[in-house]
């Protein structure tokens, strides 16, 4: 399928800042599918490097390859994608990002920060890395001049910071959703490293709140060095090493009485804040994603999801205070103790079975693993959830850890992995296996 692009220059009247933001907008018109409503079928094809091309000339350049790197579906309603792009620039070539928005109903307020392309009735948000459409401090944190000055400005360390001292490392990025920079200052003095959450703007101030709510009640979450108006988080390094890592090692990287101990730190104030649903509460939502991924694998996922509804019916949401995402990826360890945890975002009431599960269902979740690892990993959780199984209902434990893991199975997908629908269905083998143990 050819599709007819072409460069529309859209005007907003009510838009007072069009002058200032410079060159109107595209409108590129694709024709809406019925059958591709959330733009996912193009969004994954070679029809989309048309879009791809006509984006790129109009930055300037000539795109010479391309290759998806990143597609995030929401069913029937949006999709969201990356791909790595050769471009010629007049200044020659280089290796780019590029991001695409679709959505079933059109365009949302937040797209118009991008350049819109449309072709028929289709109409899609397409901008160039850093400047992501929704994370406005990206294009800040992506460059270490302007890194150094944030550093220097804010006082961080005690002396300025140049440039040529500063490196950065994306450590995970999700298209208009979050991004985590590590920055790594070297200099004579010694060597700082800081890691910056590039952050939406409704959810800024609430993430900002629940750090320091945790460091106030004594518990190990990353201290706050510095914010910007742009909505940058800077966090200085925790010590120790991650637990994702010490899961690996010879003796036990720690208890699992520590682990409930670390999450039972939590201040009474967690249990007030807004609620985060549970991964359970979206089964349904992650089981039609993968089951549209891998059709081959509905029977399976409308059974383990049927199970998991069914067993968890009528329980209540709970008000403890919670992690809300906790996984060996979210822990430091040092000399068999616990001395940190990350990604405090998504803290608020409810069960402890629910941050239990997580971690259960990462850890029956590895990948690419070598004999010795996998052994190790499962000696592990072998340990740990007899222990876990004292302080929440066993069952429950099992069938909300099957539940993340269904939405763990959408990760080789969306991370467009070389054998990812393998590992799809390796992933949800471990679901099965431990709705089968409730059984």
């Amino acid at each position: 399928m050819r599709l007819a692009w072409c460069a529309l220059r859209v005007r907003r009247a009510q838009r007072a800042d069009t002058a200032a933001r410079g060159p109107g907008r595209l409108a590129r018109e694709v024709p809406v599918e019925q059958q591709d409503p959330d733009g996912s079928r193009l969004l994954t094809s070679r029809d989309v490097g048309e879009l791809l091309s006509a984006a790129v000339e109009h930055a300037g350049g000539q795109l010479l390859d391309w290759r998806m790197d990143h597609v995030d579906a929401n069913p029937q309603h949006s999709t969201t994608a990356t791909y790595h792009a050769s471009v010629k620039w007049p200044f020659g070539r280089r290796d780019e990002l590029l991001g695409v928005s679709a959505r079933a109903g059109g365009p949302a307020p937040s797209d118009e920060r991008a350049e819109i392309f449309a072709a028929g009735d289709r109409r899609m948000a397409v901008w160039l890395y850093p400047k992501d459409p929704d994370l406005p401090g990206l294009a800040r944190a992506a460059y270490p001049d302007q890194m150094a000055d944030l550093l220097t400005n804010q006082r961080v360390l005690p002396r300025p910071v140049r440039p040529d001292e500063v490196t950065l490392e994306m450590i995970a990025y999700r298209p208009r959703r979050r991004a985590v920079l590590r920055v790594t200052v070297d200099s004579p003095a010694g060597r700082a490293v800081f890691y910056v959450k590039v952050l939406r703007a409704q959810l800024f101030a609430d993430v900002e709140r629940r750090h320091r709510m945790l460091l106030q009640a004594g518990v190990p979450a990353p201290p706050v060095v510095a914010t910007t108006e742009d909505y940058l988080l800077v966090l200085r390094e925790l010590g120790g090493r991650p637990l994702a890592k010490a899961i690996f090692d010879e003796r036990p990287p720690c208890t699992a009485e520590a682990l409930i101990t670390l999450l039972d730190a939590m201040p009474p104030a967690v249990s007030q804040l807004q609620r985060r649903p549970p991964w359970t509460d979206s089964v349904q939502h992650y089981s039609q994603m993968v089951s549209r991924a891998l059709p081959m694998e509905r029977r399976r996922l409308d059974w383990i999801t049927g199970e998991i509804q069914s067993g968890l019916a009528g329980i209540s949401p709970g008000d403890e205070p919670t992690h809300g995402d906790f996984h060996e990826g979210q822990v430091h360890v040092e000399a068999g103790r616990i001395v940190g945890v990350l990604d405090v975002d998504t803290i608020g009431p409810g069960r402890r079975v629910d941050d239990l599960a997580c971690l259960v269902a990462h850890l029956s979740t590895v990948q690419r693993m070598n004999a010795q690892q996998a052994a190790r990993v499962r000696a592990l959780l072998q340990g740990w959830v007899p222990v876990f199984d004292t302080r929440v209902d066993p069952a429950e434990l099992r069938l909300r850890a099957a539940a993340v893991i269904i939405s763990l199975a959408t990760g080789p997908y969306r991370s467009q992995e070389p054998h990812w629908a393998r590992e799809t269905s390796f992933i949800l083998d471990a679901a099965e296996a431990l709705v089968r143990q409730v059984r």
